[in-house]
Formats: structure tokens, C-alpha cells, sequence
């Protein structure tokens, strides 16, 4: 489903913050809720919300001609990311034509900075036009993803109602959910009414992609 399509009713204030790493979250901005796939990103202060969550801000000035654009690109950078991710998660490559705009667009300096109190260090500043700024630092956390990333530990939440993504960085490499204080303790629940029913608890399988609504 296209993000056209998506539910809005019910969207949550923020989304889950809960994938250990930016371009899991970035998936992680579309959720499952009461059945219905939502959006966490109905207008351009949602991803200005989130980008600034993830310490990304926009630059001074850059003035409202940032939110015109910002939502529609944020959304099609979200929509190739899942792409790619997904068809790398199946041992494929996808077309990262799409990725690499927004790479290319991200210009970045060499900067000498001492923090107060602290040793010299060189960093990189963005520069550039502000889109290319908010935007760059996550295309880049996806196209690092594709490249340095261990796809075994790319994973979906075991839940079969969640489609939360994560990047297990467990010591055992065991994780199985989104989060224990939420879908581990639902799995927990239903598997005790099932065992007190008789019945063997289902377990979700590793999807894809966000599933059609139910």
C-alpha cells in the first residue's frame, strides 16, 4: 500500500523509537494500530519531530520552503529505503538510483572544532540546501546499512500484529521483539491463555514489508 492509502485516524504522536539504529526507525514510521497500517508522518512538522529526536535539525533559516517539500521527500526516501532493505534482507540488490539523489545532494566540510574544555577534533558540517541536510544524514544511515550492515541481525518483530523493524545488537543475537514491555508481553499472555486452552501459540514469521490491513 501506498502511503496515499494509509490510515490517519489513529495515528500515534511519535513514532516507536525502538530499531537501534536510523533506518530501522525510518521504517518504523509506518506502524501497525488497531489492525490498520498508520502513518506517523501526516505532515512535514511529523519528520521535523523525528529528525530533531534523532538530533538532526534543520538549518537556521532555512525558512518555510523546507516543509513545502520535506513531507513528500521524506515519504519517497522511506518508501526506497524499505525497498532496498527488504530486497537485501532476501540476499538481493535493489535500484538504488533513488538513494544515491539524495546522496549526492548531501554536501558535507571538513570543520575544526574544540568543544570547551576539550581536545581538537575534525568533524563534518552539511552544507548545502536544508532538504539536502535533513534528509542526507538518514539516506546515509540506509546506504551504510546496505553496505556495512550483518543482515542476519536485521529482523521484524516475531509478533504476527507487528511490523516493527529492529537491528539486534543483543549479545546472543536472540532478539525476538520490538520491545519486551509491549509485543514480548503479549506473546507471554497469549501463550498462557493458549497453554490454559490447550491450544500451541502461534509465532509470527519475518515479513517482508508492512502487510495489507487485516
Amino acid at each position: 500500500m501506498d502511503d496515499a492509502g494509509l490510515q490517519r485516524e489513529t495515528r500515534p504522536a511519535d513514532a516507536p523509537m525502538v530499531g537501534d539504529h536510523l533506518a530501522m526507525d525510518l521504517l518504523n514510521t509506518q506502524v501497525r494500530s488497531h489492525q490498520e497500517l498508520v502513518d506517523c508522518w501526516s505532515s512535514a512538522e511529523d519528520v521535523l519531530r523525528w529528525l530533531a529526536r534523532h538530533g538532526i535539525a534543520a538549518p537556521a533559516g532555512s525558512g518555510s520552503g523546507v516543509a513545502d517539500a520535506l513531507l513528500a521527500q521524506a515519504r519517497a526516501l522511506r518508501a526506497q529505503a524499505r525497498d532496498l532493505i527488504v530486497k537485501r534482507k532476501q540476499g538481493k540488490v535493489g535500484n538504488f538510483t533513488g538513494l544515491n539523489a539524495y546522496l549526492h545532494a548531501y554536501l558535507s566540510a571538513p570543520s575544526l572544532q574544540r568543544p570547551r574544555g576539550g581536545e581538537l577534533a575534525l568533524t563534518r558540517i552539511a552544507r548545502g540546501d536544508a532538504l539536502a541536510c535533513l534528509l542526507g544524514p538518514v539516506a546515509e544511515a540506509v546506504a551504510r546499512l546496505l553496505v556495512e550492515g550483518d543482515f542476519a541481525l536485521v529482523k521484524q518483530c516475531e509478533h504476527p500484529d507487528c511490523i516493527l523493524w529492529f537491528y539486534d545488537r543483543t549479545k546472543s543475537h536472540r532478539r525476538r521483539w520490538c520491545s519486551m514491555a509491549t509485543c514480548g508481553n503479549r506473546h507471554k499472555a497469549a501463550r498462557f491463555r493458549k497453554k490454559n486452552s490447550g491450544e500451541a501459540p502461534a509465532l509470527g514469521q519475518a515479513r517482508g514489508g508492512p502487510p495489507p490491513n487485516r
